[in-house]
């Protein structure tokens, strides 16, 4: 697949890239693609949530009532799960909901997903740019210029700029990401992917060691 390297304006460079078939030409894997993505999810969840078990309650222990013959359920301390405010019964604990993931399949989930984006044409190539300070109308303006205004754009760049990240963190639907760092969450949350020259060639190597 062959995609024409345009400027910030919006213009064509006159330059051509040749997407990777090994790539973005493969038949897409659901079934990884959903993996990765809940391990993704999976690694966004704190896993804090906690709730105290009756040895954690502070109250005595003394017994309420008698063993037998009171007619209602048999219970011991005031801290019974069976009474108010008492302890709860296999309540959360702190855990961790990340799961493994093997490499083969995080790396074919991610082919899978730009593959996806490549079938939709929504791959925009942009040659290599740099901001002198961080003004989000100019990124506006350059979402204008490439016909991406209005859509969920993920910008991936080919190393940390602060003055690009710094001039879309305002705007809703407008994320920037380091080559090395795409996932397949982030692929296909977005409506287009606009991609740096430098960024493909990066891409390709990760994908293809």
């Amino acid at each position: 697949m062959e995609l024409s390297v345009l400027n910030i304006n919006g213009q064509e460079t006159g330059k051509k890239v040749v997407l990777n078939d090994a790539i973005y030409g493969i038949e897409p894997n659901d079934h990884v693609i959903y993996l990765d993505v809940k391990q993704y999810m999976a690694n966004q969840r704190q896993g804090t949530a906690k709730a105290k078990e009756r040895s954690e309650h502070a109250g005595s222990t003394r017994k309420l009532g008698r063993q037998k013959g009171g007619g209602g359920a048999r219970h011991g301390d005031i801290n019974s799960p069976l009474l108010r405010g008492g302890g709860r019964v296999f309540g959360p604990k702190p855990r961790d909901y990340g799961f493994k993931l093997n490499k083969k399949v995080k790396v074919l989930a991610r082919k899978s997903a730009l593959a996806y984006k490549a079938q939709e044409d929504a791959i925009v190539v942009v040659e290599d740019f740099t901001m002198e300070a961080p003004k989000t109308k100019e990124f506006i303006s350059i979402a204008k210029n490439l016909k991406v205004d209005g859509k969920k754009i993920l910008l991936v760049v080919s190393e940390n700029n602060k003055n690009i990240y710094l001039s879309a963190r305002n705007l809703q639907g407008a994320e920037v990401i380091v080559a090395s760092d795409v996932n397949t969450y982030k692929v296909l949350n977005a409506d287009v992917l606009v991609v740096t020259e430098k960024s493909l060639d990066i891409i390709d190597s990760i994908l293809n060691k």
